[in-house]
């Protein structure tokens, strides 16, 4: 299959206007050609959807407040169309309750033939959003799929058909769970000069403990996500007022999402940001949290895919609200499908790809702790 000049000249144009406004450049000038549609044959290519279970084997253990693992499982998405392929994953850590097989079924009854055109991505993900009432990770797999065949079709990278600026793409946090002392030091150690900012789970007894073993070995701003495990409002600010003296930059679900009364308590008088992640799913909880929290952690397997999380972002702006983007762990490629829109945000916890140690792609890469988006199309992944 040979790239040719494309026949939808309206949107590339659209993307166009991004495109010069980053590069200074005519998107004529280098690059890959964009597709246009063979109809000669009369008959229109289909879209098929190919996926298959991939166990994410973890570097190290991995251990918040709630539970500890040392796998994930994922389900590996591919779709197909006109000889291009479109890559995507859902990855289900245990809290969100999705399994293998619920991914796998709801799969089945994905059918993407009936669309003849892979760019009606909002039609698309209707007719797949509307399969159930849940089932977000396998949702988010078709989404970031689609992205990247339809990147690949137009022979950009998704940054620049959104018109964001790579370089602004900015540092991500790494994540240290909570352990020992011993090993604490040792995971920080390993990546202290490799990051600009860390992120460390808290939301047990050992938390000053955990901060205090962090400081002895590196003064780099920390962020801190307590994933619920704090109970008591009182105790959570003096908590924070603690963790603010010793560097860190902002919170991450402070308190269990159904005390929101006591997380605005909370976010009134904290002296950092306060970020919601398991209190918010989709766009439709934005309204619901609005006054309880500084902003939203946005993760594109509880939202449905990049569609969507670029919807909330709009919205988050909209209603005055700081946003950061977040990730499970996952392959390279779910995390570099949100670096690709990484530039738009305040604050990027996209490290899922570098706590794996079985990765199937290179993709986003992170250079003295700052994203470096491929300058590639579509998602610019690099199947290993």
């Amino acid at each position: 299959m040979q790239r040719r000049d494309f026949l939808k000249t309206a949107a590339l144009a659209g993307a166009g206007v991004g495109i010069a406004a980053c590069t200074g450049k005519n998107v004529n000038d280098k690059g890959p050609k964009p597709y246009l549609l063979n109809t000669t044959s009369g008959e229109r290519p289909k879209m098929k959807l190919r996926f298959e279970p991939y166990e994410l084997k973890l570097a190290h253990t991995f251990t918040v407040a709630s539970y500890s693992r040392t796998t994930t499982p994922d389900v590996q998405v591919e779709i197909e169309y006109d000889g291009f392929i479109g890559y995507g994953e859902a990855s289900m850590p245990p809290y969100l309750g999705h399994t293998v097989e619920s991914v796998c079924a709801f799969l089945q009854k994905v059918d993407l033939e009936q669309f003849a055109d892979p760019f009606c991505i909002e039609d698309i993900m209707a007719y797949v959003d509307s399969i159930s009432e849940g089932d977000a990770p396998a949702k988010a797999a078709v989404d970031i799929a689609l992205h990247d065949l339809v990147g690949k079709l137009l022979g950009q990278p998704l940054f620049r058909i959104w018109g964001y600026d790579a370089a602004k793409a900015g540092d991500t946090t790494f994540t240290i769970g909570i352990d020992t002392a011993d090993v604490v030091r040792e995971k920080t150690l390993e990546c202290a000069d490799k990051f600009n900012i860390l992120k460390v789970k808290v939301g047990l007894e050992n938390d000053k403990e955990m901060i205090e073993t962090i400081r002895s070995v590196t003064n780099l701003p920390l962020a801190v996500d307590a994933n619920q495990g704090w109970k008591d409002k009182y105790k959570a600010i003096d908590e924070i007022g603690w963790l603010a003296e010793h560097g860190i930059v902002m919170v991450e679900q402070p308190m269990p999402k159904t005390m929101l009364d006591d997380i605005a308590w909370l976010t009134e008088r904290s002296p950092v940001p306060i970020f919601a992640d398991e209190s918010i799913q989709r766009l439709k909880d934005i309204p619901h949290i609005k006054g309880a929290f500084t902003g939203i952690n946005i993760k594109l397997m509880k939202c449905t895919g990049l569609l969507e999380a670029r919807k909330m972002l709009t919205y988050a702006r909209a209603e005055g609200m700081k946003v950061m983007v977040g990730c499970m762990t996952e392959t390279s490629c779910a995390t570099t499908a949100a670096a690709h829109f990484a530039p738009a945000v305040d604050f990027a916890d996209l490290d899922g790809n570098l706590l794996i140690a079985n990765d199937r792609f290179e993709g986003m890469v992170v250079t003295a702790g700052r994203m470096v988006l491929p300058d590639r199309p579509g998602l610019g992944l690099i199947k290993l």
